[in-house]
């Protein structure tokens, strides 16, 4: 039976609003309109980054206890309403609902995580007297909130990339307008319910779904004094430009990179590789793209590959055996697929998968990808992987590197020096050994370098972001 609601409200200054219904939503499988939610016209906007404002000097002046306060109830709330939000997310993502589920068990670790955070904004003494003529002076630091935000937030985590972004902005005491994917706006909108159940000031959040053109208004406007995107990097850096004075914080795309070396216990980085580049469909920022295998394993573990690839189930996401559910819309999947084919067309020798039906796309593998394919150098984000072979293993670490985007990267060996040596040499944001470059734990800095984007996620350090250092210096007369 369905959980869900035919008609769903934005929230504008921290109230339910229901001024239209414009925006459908589609089950993912199935095509079909699942709901309908309001859509925030310009003048809507406006209100909601009008009310951040006036809500910034309450925001910043509430207690830490107060803040965590908020935080943990959200975090009760989503626990009670877990089977809900993954059968939103579900319906709303074609998510299979293993995923689904645990999506939801991250949203409740990042709330957690940012009530923990909330009462340790701390800051630092720092003595002044580093020569005759400052003797006498003392100096301390303290974080203070930036004021109010922006947020804009993808459709393939719409639960926890959001909550990424509203927890510590909350953690901290900052105010916030917020637009999610709409394609997927129900689990913002259902956060927006609980935080509505909460005491924040008066237009501390809103949760508005808007049309394409309106993050514009989520972007240029002065008041506002952080962006904080994730989604496309063509998309992120054109918004980047038009953000004027504003703190920027990106979270872009990547085409991830795992090495297997002759070392490696194949049987266990087999389940995590099949595991990076085909959960949720690929549709993954830090899914595995490009599987990158030493020449004496090279054929033992391909074989493996396209072998435990051929037994994943495919199908309706609201099946438990479902492991490969559908790709967020038909426009999506035909990309790839256009890809694929340009890819075997220029010499790429696919080992299995390669058919579309709709939106829904086989778990693909191909090999002798040309380096000039759109498979192999642009973001595939869907169900393909690529594998390629190596001898040296500083030459794998240079094909890794050989990418516009450096998001994570993965690596199975049980060589110490030779995981010291890609900390050192990866040109990417995070580094997984012995595991895939999917995996993510949510208090871990988390971001990208090149074209994967500025700055970095995980709670902490997206307060950092959303603070300012505010320094006091102390004259001691003697």
């Amino acid at each position: 039976m369905s959980m869900l609601k035919d008609v769903y409200p934005l929230y504008l200054n921290n109230k339910a609003e229901q001024p239209n219904t414009d925006l459908a939503v589609t089950d993912k499988f199935t095509g079909n309109v699942a709901f309908r939610v309001a859509q925030a016209d310009s003048a809507t906007i406006d209100a909601g980054i009008a009310g951040a404002v006036e809500a910034a000097e309450p925001m910043a002046a509430m207690a830490s206890y107060e803040r965590q306060n908020v935080l943990m109830h959200c975090v009760s709330r989503f626990k009670e309403r877990a089977e809900e939000l993954a059968y939103a997310l579900c319906v709303e993502a074609g998510k299979p609902i293993k995923d689904s589920e645990g999506e939801v068990s991250r949203l409740i670790d990042t709330f957690r995580i940012a009530a923990e955070e909330s009462v340790r904004m701390t800051g630092e003494v720092q003595p002044l007297d580093i020569s005759p003529r400052a003797k006498g002076y003392q100096g301390m630091w303290k974080r203070v909130p930036v004021g109010p935000c922006s947020f804009i937030s993808p459709f393939n985590f719409p639960l926890n990339l959001a909550a990424h972004k509203i927890a510590p902005a909350i953690a901290v005491g900052c105010p916030f307008v917020m637009k999610p994917a709409s394609r997927t706006p129900l689990g913002a909108i259902i956060m927006g319910e609980i935080l509505a159940e909460t005491d924040l000031p008066k237009g501390a959040f809103s949760i508005l779904p808007a049309s394409r053109d309106g993050a514009d208004l989520f972007t240029e406007d002065d008041r506002l004094k952080l962006l904080s995107f994730t989604g496309s990097p063509d998309v992120g850096w054109a918004l980047k430009a038009k953000a004027g004075k504003k703190k920027v914080v990106l979270e872009l795309g990547g085409n991830a990179a795992v090495i297997v070396d002759h070392d490696a216990d194949l049987d266990d980085a087999l389940e995590r590789v099949i595991f990076g580049a085909f959960y949720q469909s690929g549709q993954s920022c830090i899914g595995v793209q490009r599987i990158i295998i030493h020449a004496d394993i090279y054929d033992r573990f391909r074989n493996m590959l396209v072998a435990k690839t051929q037994t994943l189930v495919a199908g309706n996401p609201h099946d438990r055996d479902t492991f490969i559910g559908p790709m967020i819309d038909i426009k999506e999947a035909t990309r790839l697929d256009d890809w694929i084919q340009e890819a075997v067309a220029g010499g790429a020798k696919l080992l299995c998968g390669g058919q579309r039906n709709g939106a829904m796309l086989e778990a693909t593998l191909l090999e002798g990808v040309s380096r000039d394919a759109k498979a192999y150098h642009e973001e595939a984000f869907g169900p393909l992987a690529i594998l390629s072979k190596f001898t040296d293993f500083g030459a794998a670490l240079d094909e890794v590197n050989d990418s516009k985007f450096g998001l994570q990267a993965g690596i199975f060996t049980r060589d110490l020096f030779k995981s010291l040596d890609a900390w050192d040499r990866l040109d990417v944001g995070g580094i997984v050994i012995n595991d895939v470059p999917s995996y993510r734990v949510d208090n871990m800095p988390y971001g990208g370098v090149k074209d994967s984007g500025l700055g970095r996620e995980g709670i902490r350090f997206a307060m950092e972001d959303m603070t300012e250092i505010r320094n006091l210096v102390i004259r001691r007369r003697t």
